[in-house]
């Protein structure tokens, strides 16, 4: 057993690396394996789905994961190789997929990227704001605040940008589902992750307020918490051996193994789809127990 210190400690690397998947991590390859529960039901058919922070990690799965269930996606992120890569693979499976380069720190990026997508197919239905950063974590006597403001403007004014772009075609559409990507760190956070656990909490704000302000007119918004995410970036993030990766493995959660970026998707897939339909302003932790075990 792993003393609290330690455990925390490595749980507190894990995090950081695994919330940035959404926006930071090397490609995971042009193809993603389906859910063996969850592929080809239809779930989504029929419903228009914008993903941000897509090109790679939870975002890069969802979008597959979405296409496959009938949903035409569009999707964002900043490298547009990889975002490119994604559209093209998800087209020749037979899904609807529209990429744009676009930036959620640049309102005018977000604006134009969520017109088009909602030009393009008509309409929308869910919107699953994934994109994150971490940033530098420090006491906060030490905190600088352009970095305070480089986290914030990511993970909490991107997310409230894109919403407020998001929501009047979800009204047009007769309603939908907003999706946000928090942390673990919402609910239990470590030394010097004062800015971004601050800009993940923040999230659980913003989703009540949309549950309030838009649920009589058919919007639903939910938050999920995601735990600790088997990518490239974890891996990189934590300096870790392939042998201390898969001692993270054994000792961090319930499962004994870590979270992979399809099993995040499948959480904000139920949340897309009518399946969750009473479910609003709430937050989903997808840990594998790791709190449950501090």
């Amino acid at each position: 057993m792993m003393t609290a210190i330690t455990r925390r400690e490595l749980l507190g690397a894990s995090l950081a690396a695994a919330a940035t998947t959404a926006t930071l991590a090397t490609g995971l390859g042009t193809a993603q394996a389906a859910s063996p529960r969850h592929a080809g039901r239809g779930r989504l058919a029929g419903k228009v789905a914008i993903i941000t922070g897509a090109t790679s990690g939870i975002g890069r799965s969802a979008a597959f994961a979405f296409a496959r269930e009938g949903a035409s996606v569009g999707f964002c992120g900043r490298r547009k190789a990889l975002g490119r890569e994604v559209e093209a693979a998800i087209r020749a499976e037979g899904g609807k997929a529209m990429f744009m380069r676009a930036d959620v720190t640049v309102p005018e990026q977000v604006r134009d990227f969520v017109d088009a997508v909602a030009d393009h197919y008509g309409g929308l239905h869910v919107a699953f704001n994934n994109a994150g950063i971490t940033g530098r974590f420090q006491p906060l006597h030490e905190l600088d605040l352009d970095t305070w403001d480089r986290i914030n403007a990511t993970n909490t004014r991107g997310v409230f940008v894109s919403m407020k772009h998001q929501i009047p075609h979800m009204l047009r559409s007769g309603g939908g589902s907003i999706i946000l990507t928090s942390s673990l760190h919402e609910r239990s956070t470590r030394p010097g992750a004062g800015a971004y656990a601050t800009s993940k909490r923040a999230l659980m704000g913003l989703a009540q307020a949309a549950a309030l302000d838009y649920g009589a007119r058919g919007i639903r918004a939910n938050v999920i918490a995601p735990g600790i995410i088997d990518t490239p970036l974890f891996r990189g993030a934590t300096g870790a051996s392939p042998e201390m990766v898969e001692q993270s493995r054994q000792k961090v959660d319930a499962f004994k193994r870590i979270g992979t970026p399809e099993e995040i998707a499948d959480v904000a897939l139920w949340l897309a789809s009518d399946e969750s339909r009473y479910m609003t302003g709430s937050s989903v932790l997808a840990d594998g127990g790791v709190l449950a075990g501090l």
